[in-house]
């Protein structure tokens, strides 16, 4: 009985003496795992740079290994979207960099041994001596008509070396599809402008979505930096025209293709004919004051009208004429439309902005130039495709 108790110790030192032979074997693995080298990462522009020049992408690359993860945000709360190759080797930012803004990168990456790193770095770019801004029309959430381009109105001038830039950066979607098109346009107020209109007139309850990745896009000496990216959306509602018959005396209003009524009026004099071709509604005034200064009249005469639609910026209105003794019978206007009190109501609360009122049978010859309010449907398809700066 003894000698078997001291028996039974002798034979549990090899079996100790190999379990440690195997926990050493495994610790020793370990290490060799963590001295492995990890992947050496590499962030453009330079971390710790204050002044990072405009115009740059974000990049980085991994040497000995891959990333797994690329974060990038900036200080005024955005975050910087970017592609990963598939090969995990480099990432780079979808835009370029905005003035004066400090930039976060924040990477995880392996190793070609396995080794798993993170790391975090910050850059400041410089400031931009001149900053281009954009007013866009329609307006983010409205609802237009079947007529409406996309228009934005720039701050400072654009030029024409950096539009193609501009164009590529700006992005129209829509559901259903439509094809469509930009064109770049000299505003009536002598600012530049592009405008994207469909092939066609949009079909009624379409969706419209713009993006514009601009910040960091220069617009040229005269006009500056971009300092921002643009997001907006609107939609198109009922199918509503209408068609000016200049011999007749009358606008016709048509929804979704159907004559819903006719109104008399009087367009323009032999001295001062209406515009012809399709125009498109830009703004509507319940009320508005009629100065002959503001088309060239001097000061013939200052009359106050109500329900006031617009077309053109230079002054063709549809418009209540109480003053006018020849409505429906003479055209003795001096370019408008001009309808009994209750009749332009009858065609403003028809129109939306947006909404096409097309001129027939004017002695007016003269072409409205499209940026003399929104007027992209003055010209073809292909006239309006010739405007892209991406066709030359």
């Amino acid at each position: 009985m003894y000698a078997g108790s001291r028996r039974h110790p002798a034979r549990l030192i090899p079996a100790l003496i190999a379990a440690g032979t195997l926990l050493t074997a495994c610790g020793a693995g370990d290490a060799s795992k963590t001295d492995q080298p990890a992947a050496k990462v590499t962030v453009t522009p330079t971390p710790g740079n204050t002044s990072a020049k405009l115009g740059s992408e974000i990049s980085v690359r991994a040497q000995g290994g891959k990333l797994t993860s690329v974060e990038v945000a900036n200080d005024k709360g955005g975050k910087v979207s970017g592609q990963l190759t598939g090969d995990g080797a480099s990432w780079k930012s979808d835009g370029k960099v905005m003035p004066d803004t400090t930039y976060t990168v924040r990477t995880k990456a392996k190793s070609d041994g396995g080794k798993e790193s993170s790391a975090t770095s910050k850059f400041t770019t410089e400031k931009a001596g001149k900053v281009n801004k954009l007013t866009n029309t329609p307006s983010g959430g409205a609802t237009v008509g079947t007529g409406m381009p996309v228009s934005i109105l720039f701050d400072n001038p654009i030029s024409k070396d950096r539009r193609a830039d501009i164009e590529k950066a700006l992005k129209v979607t829509t559901q259903p599809k439509v094809q469509g098109s930009w064109g770049w346009v000299k505003d009536y107020s002598g600012k530049d402008r592009i405008d994207w209109r469909p092939k066609d007139y949009w079909p009624s309850g379409t969706k419209v979505s713009v993006k514009g990745a601009l910040s960091g896009i220069n617009s040229g000496a005269d006009g500056g930096w971009f300092a921002r990216d643009y997001n907006f959306g609107f939609n198109i509602g009922a199918d509503h025209k209408a068609v000016i018959d200049v011999p007749s005396h009358t606008l016709t209003m048509y929804e979704n293709g159907k004559n819903v009524g006719s109104i008399s009026g009087s367009a323009g004099s032999p001295q001062d004919p209406t515009r012809g071709g399709v125009h498109t509604v830009r703004s509507k005034n319940a009320a508005e004051t009629m100065d002959s200064a503001t088309i060239g009249h001097g000061s013939e005469w200052m009359l106050d009208s109500k329900w006031v639609t617009h077309l053109t910026a230079s002054g063709t209105f549809l418009h209540s004429a109480p003053w006018n003794k020849s409505i429906g019978v003479e055209n003795n206007s001096h370019g408008c439309f001009g309808m009994t009190t209750s009749d332009a109501k009858r065609a403003y609360d028809f129109l939306t902005i947006g909404s096409t009122v097309e001129v027939k049978g004017t002695t007016n010859t003269n072409k409205t130039d499209v940026g003399n309010g929104l007027e992209v449907w003055q010209e073809s398809w292909e006239q309006w495709q010739q405007r892209s700066a991406l066709t030359h």
